[in-house]
């Protein structure tokens, strides 16, 4: 038996040494592996943060492009009343233009064009003969504050509003909290009654956003004023993009079956109508299946024997699209022709071989 000498070093392949080798390995490796699993851990913090940030992007870009389009409609439209001379409704689409786009190129001018040609309008002009004037309200200014009083109770929203500006030409500082509180009460229900009962969206919306300068509206004003922007937004594609159309009113006629504007057509008429003229876009894009779907919603909403036979065109297309292919019989198999065709050919019958006669006498 041999002793090793205190001093001397165990050789490499020696147990002792493979044993303490094998210990100082496992911590280096478990430090990679933890490595490994932190960058992994990092790299999907990183890619979802990516994808959080850029799905935040399209959002915004969607709702600065339906701004845009909302702004733009409504400046055309106030430019047409201008050219008409209905100054008052050029005037409210303006002041929606910018309540929704403030920086709005050259609506803060144009309504400041507006108002002064609507004071032209209101100034009389001075006439060398003598001209009959408008009897002026010489009621006292509390007689005319109880009167707006009176038509706030029994809920006359536009003659208590009419009074409230007659009070206020009168004495703009008479009760000022007291009439200040009535605007916003009339504004707010004047605004909704605009909306639900009028068709008038514009003028809900002026009217709901003049209640808000007074203090904030409340939820259900708030998503009348929402509702009805959305369903002017929707009707401003209409004719020019029907998808988009669909999409928008999909949306609304659910909540607001009959939600309308100055035209009368309900949101519910407008998606029906909306549905078919996008499925007869669909049929020409040669979309048969999506079209089938558009024509079936129409008709959930109302029969139309014109949609229904769309109907049944585009089910008939659309099935004959998605028939599996037809393969041919096992017994034909391609041959090509001469001329480079392939052709089927069937194979040839099995050989019959006469049996042999049977002869008399034989």
């Amino acid at each position: 038996m041999t002793i090793q000498n205190p001093g001397e070093t165990l050789p490499a392949d020696a147990p002792e040494n493979a044993i303490e080798s094998k210990k100082a390995s496992k911590p280096r490796r478990g430090r990679w592996i933890w490595l490994g699993i932190l960058v992994l851990i990092l790299g999907v913090a990183a890619g979802g943060g990516l994808g959080y940030s850029t799905g935040m992007q399209d959002r915004k870009s969607g709702e600065l492009n339906q701004i845009t389009t909302a702004s733009t409609t409504q400046y055309e439209l106030a430019m047409a009343d201008i050219s008409e001379n209905r100054l008052a409704m050029a005037q409210q689409r303006l002041e929606y233009v910018l309540d929704i786009d403030p920086a709005y190129p050259g609506a803060t001018d144009k309504l400041a064009e507006v108002m002064i040609l609507q004071a032209q309008v209101l100034t009389p002009t001075p006439q060398p003969s003598p001209t009959v004037s408008p009897t002026p309200d010489l009621r006292g200014v509390e007689e005319i504050y109880n009167q707006a009083v009176e038509l706030v109770k029994s809920k006359q929203w536009s003659q208590a509003y009419d009074t409230l500006q007659a009070l206020r030409n009168s004495d703009a500082n008479y009760k000022a909290v007291d009439v200040d509180g009535m605007y916003y009460i009339v504004l707010r229900y004047r605004g909704v009654e605009m909306i639900l009962n009028e068709g008038n969206l514009e003028g809900g919306i002026y009217n709901l956003t003049l209640a808000e300068k007074f203090a904030p509206i409340d939820v259900d004003a708030k998503s009348y004023q929402t509702w009805a922007r959305y369903y002017l937004n929707g009707a401003s594609y209409w004719g020019i993009d029907w998808g988009q159309v669909v999409s928008i009113f999909s949306e609304i006629y659910p909540a607001f079956p009959n939600l309308r504007d100055g035209s009368g057509m309900t949101a519910t008429e407008r998606y029906r109508i909306a549905a078919k003229e996008y499925g007869n876009q669909l049929m020409l894009a040669e979309d048969y299946c999506k079209a089938k779907e558009m024509y079936q919603m129409s008709l959930n909403l109302s029969p139309d024997e014109l949609v229904q036979s769309a109907l049944n065109d585009a089910t008939t297309r659309c099935d004959e699209a998605n028939a599996p292919p037809v393969e041919p019989p096992p017994d034909w198999t391609a041959t090509p022709s001469p001329t480079g065709e392939v052709l089927p050919t069937q194979e040839p019958p099995a050989e019959i071989t006469p049996e042999p006669s049977v002869t008399p006498g034989s």
